[in-house]
Order: C-alpha cells, then structure tokens, then sequence
C-alpha cells in the first residue's frame, strides 16, 4: 500500500508533466512528484526507445521513494510531418516558392528535406504551415517526392520543425510505422495510457484498441483532439464516448484550425468528458514563460483557473518541465493556483439527464447528493476497474474521491481523475473501511466526521457497486 502519513492535500484538478533533459533525474522527478505531479509524459516525438525506458523506470522509483503513485503517459509522435535535418536556420521571405524533398538529396538553395512523403497526400491549394505556424504557406506544385509552395510571411525555419497541413485528409493514417514500433515497445513496459495523436475519427480510436489487445497492452487510451475533423459535431462525442480519456491538445488545435476556436472547443470538449464519465486534459502553453523566467505571467494563471473552473479533470506542462528551467517550481506552481482556484471558485458540475441511465450512475449521484447533504469528509470507493470512480467524480463533488482498488494499474490510472486519491488493498468486504481507518489513524481523516462508503456485496468484482454506507469512524 502507498504512504498514508501525511495529511492529503486535496487538490481536486490533478497536473500531468512532460519529463524530458529538465526533469529526469531522479531527483528531479521525485520533487515534482512532491510539488504536486500526479502524471508523467514521455513524449515519443522526441528522444530513443532506449531513453524513455530509463526514464519510466527513473520515474517508477521515484513514484515509490515518495509514497505516491502516479500515472505514466506514453505520447505517440502520430503523423506529424517535420522537416529533415540541415545546417543552422533558414530564412525565407514572402512571395518565394520553396519545394519540400522526400528521400533525395537537397541541391538547389531554395530546396528543404522532409522527413514524410507529402506528395503522396497534399492537394495544390491546401495550405502548409511551418515551426508550428510561424510560417504560413500554399502548395503551388504536386510532383513524386517533392511538393513545392509559396511562401505567405518572412520568418526563419530550424531543422526538424513540425509541419500542419489544416486542410490534408489522411484517411485515416494516423497510426505511422513510427507509432507502430513504439506500441510494440511500450507494451512490454509499465505504461498506464497511451496518448494518440491526430484522432480524426472515433474509427482511429477503435484502431489503436485493437492494436493493443493485439500486443496484450493494458494500457488505457487518451485521444488528443487537435484536428478539424475531431471537431466536428459529427465526430466529437463519438471520439470521447471510443475513448478513456481526452485531450485538448491546444497547440496543434490552434494551427490546423484557428486559435479563437480553442477556447469553444476546449469547453464542448470538457463537457461531454463529463457527460461520459471520461477523463479530460488541457494541454499547450498552461506555464509558457516559466521555461525561462521564475514566474508565470497573469494570463497563464488565468489560463489555468479558467480550466480548473470549466471542471477538467488535469493540467498539463509541455516544454516547462521537459525543457524548461524551472520544472519542480512550475509543477508547485499549477498546484498553487489550482488548490486557491478551487478554494474560491467552485466547480459547478455539469448534469446531464443522459447521466442516470445506468444503476452505477444513479449510485453513484447518489453517493455524492448524500456526501454533500451529512457534509461528508469524503466519499472511499470500492473500484476494480475505475469505473465506479470515474462515475462519482463526473459529478465534480467538492470534497475526495478515495479509490481503493486491489489492481495497482488502476490506481495508478486513476491519477489523473479529478478529485482522486488512490490506495491500494487486496479484495475484502471491508476494504474501504479499513482504508478509512487508517487514514483517520494517521490523522489525514477526522475520526468523528463522517464517510460515504460506496461498494459492492461482492468485492472485487467489476461492475458490481450496488451498496452505499455512512459510517462515523469514532463508533467503528
């Protein structure tokens, strides 16, 4: 069982960071694990097979040095298209016609590699977009191997800078043989999800689930939603309802769409994770400025309680932990803002009638209409697979969701779950009790306040929570 001696500290939104050359250390990861951090990314865009699986087992030891289990995200790179690799920075001026090249060697000073075959995708007319929309352009020639544009705003481009194509249909490409070799590789580590990148449809979902079963991964998926045609009404909710988790991966997002757009799907996004009992994650650019400067700036505070109050479930840092100069301060920081956030402003949940369909939802809003009526100390729930969690918590209560759980992959999962705090303990009729005890022992609950215990006659079963309880620990 994880540490129960200290005293919890109730921070409902959780925070998911990137671990990269900043962070991983294992000292590094096991202060951020402290200041907060309830995930881990390792982002398979960047780095080797070989780097990650140190790096997960860096991350598994400081999991386990501090007492606190947490969650551990595999990233697939998906389609993102880069440029190849050349020397220092290139400079290109509007109205210029640069050809990107495929698989052959760059000869003329207007020539660029690409690491993709474009050519076999791209439409003259689409539009390209360059070091992550810095550099806007047309396609104006569809050759084999080459696709040639014109330059629409001056700028400089680095080598291996990401490409969107906004209006490109991949048809469903989206699981590259990159992704494939890295599924593969994944599946014989201890990796808690698996993030897909460019979901375009709910079929790409369903793709990768099969795929996993294939390789006996038991990992759960995360759709990252930065695609116009994840957006649209037709696609949306069939992604989140295919998927375990959601995430509005705002960068992408913002260049294959528009970044006035984000903001409305980010909340169309959040409410229909709740709607489906899913998890849901903000991601892109939460703490930009703290990769350089000590402090975050008030819009980037403001970004985060904003989320925090729309009821996601997570927060994520990108380059502030991986890259960035202040990792653990970062992490402490979310953390700040999110505990002060919370304190102050509520989450008002988001009900759906859809919601009491099944005997586990009505149990479930049950439990927390119960919980806020006795004012409750928390609601501990018996849960095998996270099902049973994950129903309570989508009603956004305001007070802890204690998940025990016999299976240590749930409980690491359910890191990521808004108002969550896992604990492990073998199947037993009194398991919940039990960890209520020792928490109230250990003086993180109040013997004499009440808890709302929800389980099953039949413990360790999935699917079985049928049994609400109150109980006062001081008369146990």
């Amino acid at each position: 069982m994880f540490n129960m001696s200290s005293q919890i500290t109730f921070k409902r939104a959780k925070i998911l960071a990137t671990v990269g050359p900043a962070s991983n250390s294992i000292e590094t990861l096991t202060e951020m694990i402290k200041a907060g951090a309830n995930g881990l990314r390792l982002n398979f865009s960047h780095n080797t097979q070989e780097q990650h699986a140190i790096d997960l087992k860096t991350i598994r030891q400081a999991s386990k040095a501090v007492g606190k289990p947490v969650a551990v995200l595999q990233d697939l790179q998906g389609p993102k298209i880069r440029l190849g690799d050349f020397e220092g920075t290139v400079a290109v001026r509007r109205g210029e016609q640069w050809t990107l090249i495929h698989g052959k060697s760059i000869k003329d000073s207007h020539e660029l590699p690409v690491q993709y075959d474009l050519s076999a995708k791209v439409k003259v007319g689409e539009r390209l977009y360059m070091f992550d929309g810095k550099v806007k352009s047309q396609i104006v020639s569809v050759k084999p191997n080459r696709v040639t544009v014109s330059i629409e705003n001056d700028g400089i481009l680095l080598q291996r800078k990401g490409i969107n194509l906004p209006d490109t249909d991949f048809k469903g490409d989206v699981l590259p043989q990159k992704d494939l070799d890295d599924i593969a590789f994944g599946a014989g580590l201890d990796f808690d999800y698996v993030a897909m990148s460019f979901v375009q449809t709910a079929d790409d979902v369903k793709k990768l689930r099969a795929l996993l079963k294939k390789h006996n991964y038991n990992a759960k998926i995360i759709a990252k939603i930065e695609t116009p045609a994840a957006i649209r009404a037709e696609n949306l909710e069939a992604i989140v309802m295919e998927s375990d988790a959601v995430m509005v991966a705002r960068g992408d997002l913002a260049v294959e769409t528009s970044p006035e757009i984000v903001p409305i799907v980010q909340r169309q996004i959040l409410e229909l994770a709740q709607k489906h009992g899913k998890i849901s994650i903000v991601a892109t650019q939460m703490l930009a400025s703290m990769q350089i400067n000590p402090e975050p700036t008030r819009a980037e505070v403001s970004d985060i309680a904003g989320a925090v109050i729309s009821g996601t479930d997570c927060v994520m840092l990108s380059e502030e932990t991986a890259m960035g100069n202040y990792p653990v301060e970062a992490v402490a920081t979310m953390k700040r803002v999110i505990i002060y956030t919370q304190e102050h402003a509520p989450v008002t949940p988001l009900l759906y009638s859809e919601q009491n369909t099944t005997m586990q939802d009505a149990i479930s809003s049950a439990a927390v209409t119960l919980a806020q009526q006795i004012k409750a100390q928390a609601i501990i729930c018996g849960t095998k697979s996270g099902a049973t969690a994950l129903s309570i918590a989508s009603h956004r209560p305001s007070l802890p969701i204690i998940s025990v759980t016999s299976v240590p992959r749930v409980a690491q999962q359910l890191c990521l779950m808004y108002g969550n705090k896992s604990y492990i303990m073998p199947d037993g009729e009194k398991a919940n009790l039990e960890v209520a005890k020792n928490l109230a022992a250990n003086g993180v609950l109040v013997s004499d306040r009440p808890v709302v215990l929800v389980s099953g006659r039949q413990s360790g079963i999935t699917g079985g929570t049928d049994t609400i309880r109150v109980r006062t620990l001081d008369t146990e």
